[in-house]
This record gives structure tokens, sequence and C-alpha cells, in this order.
């Protein structure tokens, strides 16, 4: 197997320069505060966007996005496919007319779900989590009950929900994709977990990258055809935590050329120490007039790192996640509410006070003692304040770090943030 390159490049990457543009407004070193252009509209970077795994993010809905001042959403090609279908979803006029939502949506193309996912309903530890990772209900691939194949083509793989056996290929995601009418949508990948053998991690990458030029040649003919309307596509870098192969990943992907490039198979299992190198080694190549995508990274810290390495978008369900079970972020760090010391704590969640023009806050409204009661009775209203007031927290994390950039001071504001999250 070999890494592929696609013909005509220079003339596809100037296509793609029309169909999705990225500015860059300012800088502070590789960090880059920029502005996204799509054929829906703009959404500005650094840019934090929730998962909604199944057409919604947990808890909320499209009212919550237009309150919170979402600018783009995440939805998984992998559940969608499975639970209703592509075809139900496209019949109620797409993702936006299905969820009554007009922003952007980004489409995860499923490869990570497939790999984690892809095995008979019921097995043990069917919900087990990974923290800060990319989806709800992770699974290391290659388990005794694995149930995905893949091979040169795409991927053979059973629905989490019925156990039904299901394929799809390079050509099969973009067309699921558009379909959907996602905005924005992913290339099918393949993501080792880590840590992993380096051949398993370098034959995962090198079919990633048969993949991305097979997914980039499907999109062009659907561009040829209309069918594609004004959707854009992000190839994604594989290649684990080794740096040189990292940066043949980047180059290989910014080869073929995408409208935008996803770094995926970070935040998977390896420290952050060692994602630093790897990180940069894609940075460094990537091209800078496209916006590049850190997937499934949700914690302050590596977010930060990743900004400094000139990311402008990042996507994780940490805030549902931790909202759920109890867990606030907040600018001292985590805080389980479910502890007795909160019993009788009247201090809202968040007692800081916002910035001129800042969104609501819904972690400002609410006492410590009073959230504390609602997840002890198991009352759902504790779990949608404390998933608001998540995403509420790394969407100012990353205007933060807009500010920051423009100020020229991008390199305090993340020290203040390790001094707390590193």
């Amino acid at each position: 197997m070999s890494s592929a390159t696609a013909s005509g490049d220079e003339p596809r990457a100037a296509d793609a320069a029309r169909r999705l543009a990225f500015d860059v407004l300012a800088s502070d070193g590789n960090a880059r505060r920029g502005q996204v252009t799509t054929a829906r509209g703009t959404f500005q970077t650094p840019v934090f966007m929730p998962v909604g795994t199944r057409g919604a993010v947990i808890h909320l809905d499209a009212t919550d996005y237009e309150h919170l001042g979402l600018e783009v959403v995440l939805a998984n090609t992998y559940h969608l496919l499975a639970r209703p279908g592509v075809e139900v979803v496209e019949a109620l006029g797409g993702l936006h007319g299905f969820t009554g939502w007009d922003g952007h949506f980004l489409t995860d193309s499923g490869g990570f779900q497939i790999m984690s996912l892809g095995r008979r309903p019921g097995g043990a530890n069917e919900h087990s989590r990974r923290p800060g990772g990319a989806d709800e209900h992770s699974r290391r691939p290659g388990g005794a009950d694995q149930k995905s194949k893949v091979d040169d083509e795409g991927v053979t793989f059973r629905s989490t929900y019925d156990g039904a056996q299901m394929r799809l290929t390079p050509e099969g995601a973009v067309d699921a994709q558009r379909r959907l009418g996602a905005d924005i949508q992913m290339a099918l990948d393949i993501c080792p977990e880590l840590p992993a053998p380096p051949d398993e991690v370098r034959e995962a990458t090198e079919r990633t990258h048969l993949w991305a030029a097979r997914a980039a040649a499907a999109m062009d003919a659907a561009r040829r055809d209309g069918s594609a309307g004004g959707q854009a596509l992000f190839g994604i870098c594989q290649g684990g935590i080794d740096p040189e192969l990292r940066r043949a990943s980047a180059e290989t992907l910014a080869s073929i050329g995408f409208d935008g490039y996803g770094i995926g198979g970070l935040s998977v299992g390896e420290s952050r120490r060692e994602m630093g190198p790897a990180l940069h080694a894609a940075t460094d190549v990537l091209p800078a007039d496209r916006p590049r995508y850190l997937m499934g990274v949700g914690d302050p810290a590596r977010i930060v790192d990743a900004i400094a390495a000139g990311v402008d978008m990042f996507d994780c369900v940490l805030p549902s996640r931790l909202g759920r079970h109890g867990t606030a972020l907040t600018p001292q760090g985590r805080i389980n509410i479910r502890n007795a010391r909160f019993a009788r704590d009247d201090t809202p969640l968040d007692p800081g006070e916002p910035l001129p023009g800042a969104r609501p806050r819904p972690g400002a409204r609410f006492s410590r003692g009073y959230l504390r009661h609602l997840m002890s009775v198991n009352e759902p209203t504790a779990s949608r304040i404390l998933t608001l007031h998540n995403i509420v927290f790394l969407s100012d994390l990353v205007a933060g770090a807009r500010a920051a950039v423009e100020a020229g001071r991008f390199a305090a504001f993340r020290e203040q943030v390790n001094e707390v999250w590193g």
C-alpha cells in the first residue's frame, strides 16, 4: 500500500478557495484569529464546536444553540446512517430542516465510530468511555468482540443499534454527508487508538491517504453534476505520535488539496507531552490559507496548546458528557457538584462577572446547592444547566483566545489557562 496523490492539484486547490475562504485576521506567533466563509455564511476562529452526535447536543436544541451564539455544531454520519437513516434526514430537509437550525453543521464521516463501535449490541462494557475523546460510547478497536472489517475499498461493520451489517466506502461517506446536507464534511479515515504498533499506525495512515484521494474525487464528481451545492470537504491527517509520519501525512493531504484539514488520531490515549510534536509536525506543513481542525479535543490545556500551534477548530463531547455526570468546567478547574460540601452553598456555579456584551451564563443564575440537589434526585434539569454552562465555558475560552491573539498577548493568555488546567 502506498500514499496517494491526486492529479491536477493546482486547479483543485484554486477551486477549493472559491468554495470555502479562510481569512487570517490577526496572528501572534503561530496562533491565528480568523474567519471561515462558506456557502452558508461565516464563523469565527478559533472555534469550539459542540457535538450533536445523533442530530442534537444532549439536553439541548436549536433554540439553545441560538441563545448561546453557537456557529458550528457537529453531527455524526455513522449514527445518522444507522438511525433514522440518511434517506429520512434528506426527506425532512437535511440536517438543517430536520433539526430546525440554520447555523453550520460539520459532519464527521464516522471512521472513528466504525472502529470503536462496530460490534454486536450488548457486548461487555458496551458503554465504556474514553475521557476527552471524540465519541460518547468509545471502544478500543481490535477487542475480542470487534466486528469492523477494513480493506482497501472500505469498511464493513455492524450497527451498534441492531447488529445489522453495513458497508461504508470513501465515496459512500461523501454521498451520505452530501445527502445529510452538511456544510462541511470529513473524508472517511482510519483512526488507530494509541498506543498501537508502528506498523498498524503506518498502515492506517497509508489507507487513510488512499481513501482521502477517492473522497476528493467523489466530491469533485458531485460538484460537476451539481449535487454537492456549496459543501466543503476536509481531509484528515493521521500518523499517531510519530512526527515524521504526521509530516508525511500532512504533505500527502496538502498535495491532494482540500477545503480544510482535520488532524485526527490525537487525544486517543497519548499524553499531552506526546501530542505536541506530532501536532506541530502537521501544522508546520498543512496549508496556511486553509482552516485546521484538531478532532476530538475539549481539554482547555490541549486547546490552548493547539491554538499556539496554529489550529483553528475544535470539537469534543466533553462539555455535555461532564454535565450529565455532575461536573462543571470553571475558571478554578473542574467542580463535581455532587460533592457534599456544596449542599448548603448559595454561591453561583460561576460567580464571575461576564464581559460586556457576553452571552448569557447559565452558571451565574443557579446556586451550587440547588444544582447539587437536582443531581442528587436525578433531575435532568441539572444536567441541562451544567451542559449549557460547560459549552459557554469552552466557547468563552476560544473567544478569549481570539481576543488575546488580536491584542498580541496570546502567550500570557495560554500561561493563565495552564496555571489552572496544565
